[in-house]
């Protein structure tokens, strides 16, 4: 039983590092199939592998059910988000079209920009796509979907691992009494091999079923993800607004495509004709500083993060989606390869179960004592090295998120 619980509890972890990592393909390239983490002696995680589908069922999430852009800049006071804007639009202006340009337009700058980001809130669909800059965080750096659902799923993942210790213990009495019943080359490896299998399985079932909470007397079942919507939700909507919907990616976005892109047109549409072209160009160029250089125009970026409230808007509409909308957020990091994941489950529980066998706990009684202790002396310590340095992992974890929340504060 001990080495089962050792068994279960690396194949557990393992099945979860192969998740997320690595995220490019690691191995030859003579053969892999399309979309697939396995390839010919190479893995890539299955979520880095997966990353546009992936990201793609998220966004239907989050454009469909939980956020629209129209309303979320309809919350902009247009007056004042237009006077933050007048420094960065009057040097890109003097810039780009001379102090001469700049002089005749500082006068009128506060009035010409608060109209527009009003008539940019009537259009702001046609002008920035939401599914287009949710996707793009995604796809363009496969490490942002890798660490959303690693927050969002932290308990779950957790629990997935540490499962694996208490299963393969249960598991491996089973296994005990195979093993003394029938002491065969192969029982140890094939048992081994249902030990990671099954413990993997069971595992994975118990973060997603029941979807919806069942009473059972004084007891209610629920999936673990699911019984965590409220916790969840905010980590989520935290996310999003740092890392995907922030306020520097969502003015990146709006200026895309410079002289080209949406923002130019909306500009010439809103402005009269004598307004030369390169004065619209400086205003997009002006728009494109701003969100590359948020440290120098904190009080618009503050204010906007806190007008648009993205991160409570998101939060709240998880929480109001039914237990089975809402488990679509994680259960497809399973799903799109959830056999590959139990399959490396029963893998390394049957090479484990070779090494059992290779010790070989027979022979005369001293020997097999003696072996069956160093057996359970190099468990033991294998188990609380594993918690030790996973302790030391979230500590180290959390030290840096508290350094990158003083750095924003």
């Amino acid at each position: 039983p001990a080495v089962a619980a050792l068994v279960g509890l690396y194949t557990n972890y393992a099945g979860v590092q192969l998740l997320f990592y690595p995220l490019e393909y690691r191995g030859t390239a003579w053969y892999r199939p399309p979309r697939s983490p396995l390839g010919f002696l190479g893995w890539q995680g299955v979520v880095p592998t997966k990353t546009e589908p992936m990201a793609s069922r998220l966004v239907d999430i989050v454009t469909t059910r939980l956020l629209s852009l129209g309303e979320a800049f309809g919350r902009l006071d247009p007056v004042r988000t237009g006077t933050l804007l007048c420094p960065a639009v009057d040097e890109a202006v003097r810039e780009r079209c001379g102090p001469g340009w700049a002089a005749v337009l500082r006068p009128f700058l506060p009035y010409v920009l608060g109209r527009l980001v009003r008539a940019l809130q009537d259009e702001v669909e046609d002008v920035l796509d939401l599914r287009s800059v949710v996707m793009s965080a995604f796809v363009t750096n496969k490490g942002v979907l890798v660490e959303l659902f690693q927050r969002v799923g932290r308990v779950e993942l957790n629990f997935l691992v540490e499962s694996g210790l208490g299963f393969g213990a249960v598991l491996g009495l089973g296994q005990m009494a195979l093993w003394a019943r029938r002491p065969y080359p192969w029982t140890l490896p094939v048992a081994g091999a249902v030990v990671g299998y099954v413990t993997n399985w069971i595992a994975i079932r118990l973060l997603f079923e029941p979807a919806d909470p069942i009473e059972l007397g004084p007891l209610t079942l629920q999936g673990l993800f699911e019984s965590r919507q409220v916790e969840v939700s905010e980590e989520f909507g935290l996310f999003l607004r740092e890392r995907v919907l922030s306020s520097p990616r969502l003015l990146e976005a709006l200026a895309e495509g410079g002289d080209g892109g949406e923002l130019h047109s909306f500009l010439r549409r809103q402005l009269p004709w004598p307004i030369p072209g390169h004065v619209l160009s400086a205003a997009v160029d002006a728009i494109r500083a701003v969100a590359a250089h948020p440290e120098l125009h904190p009080d618009l970026h503050c204010y906007m993060t806190e007008a648009l409230d993205i991160e409570a808007t998101l939060s709240h509409r998880l929480k109001l989606l039914t237990p089975t909308e809402f488990e679509d957020l994680l259960h497809p990091v399973f799903q799109e390869d959830e056999v590959t994941l139990i399959a490396v489950g029963g893998v390394l529980g049957a090479v484990a179960g070779g090494v059992q066998t290779r010790l070989g706990w027979g022979g005369p009684p001293a020997l097999a004592r003696t072996r069956a202790a160093a057996t359970l002396v190099v468990a033991a310590l294998s188990t609380v090295l594993f918690f030790v340095g996973r302790e030391r992992e979230m500590l180290a974890d959390e030290i840096e998120e508290d350094l990158d929340e003083e750095e924003d504060a």
